[in-house]
């Protein structure tokens, strides 16, 4: 295996873990779900990572964090929000924070918002209800923007990416 695909898959086991530690665990309770940071790892890798790497961090963490912090039913709907999430961002461009990576985060919090509520309403039939969790998925993928955009910032001034 080459050095290279060694250090990715290295990577995105890690950031992996981190999707599902700060999804499964680290969260605050809102209504029948939870606001949590997760998804910040998952944009976080999908700027440091090939696509097919980042892809397996963003769907391998939230698909494990529904499942074992009791929210199974969930996990078909993270499955594809999480992956589409991924390719809204790129890995290609030398910088880290430039100008897709910079807007990506607002596509992410409606594909967010709108993919859990559709999932939602699809489940269970109702189409005025699913409404109440939308604030929730919009904060959360705020919160999520605001530390990836922290996060980016503080790897750039290292100068390590």
């Amino acid at each position: 295996m080459k050095k290279e695909s060694v250090k990715n898959l290295a990577l995105s086991g890690l950031m992996g873990a981190l999707v599902l530690l700060f999804t499964a665990w680290l969260h605050i309770p809102v209504g029948k779900g939870y606001v949590h940071i997760g998804d910040a790892f998952i944009y976080l890798a999908a700027v440091l990572l090939p696509t097919p790497y980042a892809l397996l961090t963003a769907i391998g963490g939230a698909v494990l964090a529904d499942c074992l912090s009791g929210y199974a039913l969930w996990a078909p709907a993270s499955l594809i929000i999480k992956g589409l999430t991924v390719l809204l961002f790129t890995s290609k461009k030398a910088k880290l924070l430039n100008l897709r990576n910079g807007l990506a985060p607002v596509g992410a919090g409606v594909l967010c918002a709108g993919g859990y509520y559709l999932y939602e309403a699809l489940l269970y039939g109702d189409y005025a209800t699913p409404l109440l969790s939308v604030p929730g998925n919009l904060l959360q993928s705020l919160c999520s923007a605001v530390v990836f955009y922290l996060m980016a910032i503080a790897l750039r001034k290292r100068k390590s990416i």
